[in-house]
């Protein structure tokens, strides 16, 4: 397994990725994405889901580069399964992520590390909170973040993180009803030059199978 720190994937890579992910889709075919040993469950607020199921986009922007795919997220209590694939479903970029460290697959090649964020960071040119994620595209705040508006309904309006100096602002554009539960259905994070758009397409807690 390679070690080593990947080179960060520009829009033109993307694209040439994408269309190369492409030819080997059809000559050989695409791999589901099944986690078998866990199961649908109803849930009364998303808070109370420690493993949910995510799939939408996501497009990044920053004065320097870009790029837009559909975003597949499989969060665990102990770690996640993160993929950003094209509109047919390919991998293009793959992060694993337990107790036991990060694995990255990227143009064919898998990079380890024990942080996750020091992974992406390095594959990706552009800044992406991954730690902060899973409760922002949820509509929670942690007690780091600043909440500074509301909905009339209760649902956060806008907050700002104030973990670091150059502090991230949320704005959760619009909401929507998912398996009984209210979720964003879209939010934009945004930071100095760097903008981040994620469209919640589908939710589902998950329970492992007993």
């Amino acid at each position: 397994m390679n070690t080593q720190k990947p080179q960060a994937i520009t829009v033109r890579q993307f694209s040439f990725i994408s269309l190369l992910l492409l030819l080997m889709l059809m000559l050989n075919g695409c791999s589901s994405l099944k986690h078998t040993n866990f199961e649908p469950v109803s849930v009364n607020h998303v808070a109370q889901a420690q493993h949910w199921e995510l799939k939408g986009k996501i497009a990044v922007r920053s004065n320097t580069d870009k790029f837009s795919t559909n975003l597949y997220w499989f969060h665990q209590a102990q770690g996640d399964d993160l993929r950003l694939t094209t509109m047919i479903g390919t991998n293009l970029l793959v992060l694993d992520s337990g107790p036991q460290g990060a694995t990255l697959t990227a143009n064919g090649e898998t990079y380890f590390d024990k942080d996750p964020q020091t992974l992406l960071d390095s594959m990706v040119s552009i800044h992406i909170p991954l730690d902060r994620l899973p409760l922002w595209i949820t509509g929670q705040a942690s007690s780091e973040d600043k909440v500074i508006s509301y909905n009339a309904d209760g649902t956060i309006k806008q907050l700002i993180s104030e973990q670091t100096a150059s502090h991230w602002q949320v704005d959760f554009r619009s909401w929507q009803i998912l398996q009984g539960i209210q979720i964003p259905r879209q939010i934009i994070i945004v930071r100095d030059d760097v903008q981040i758009k994620i469209q919640n397409n589908q939710w589902q807690a998950m329970q492992p199978i007993q």
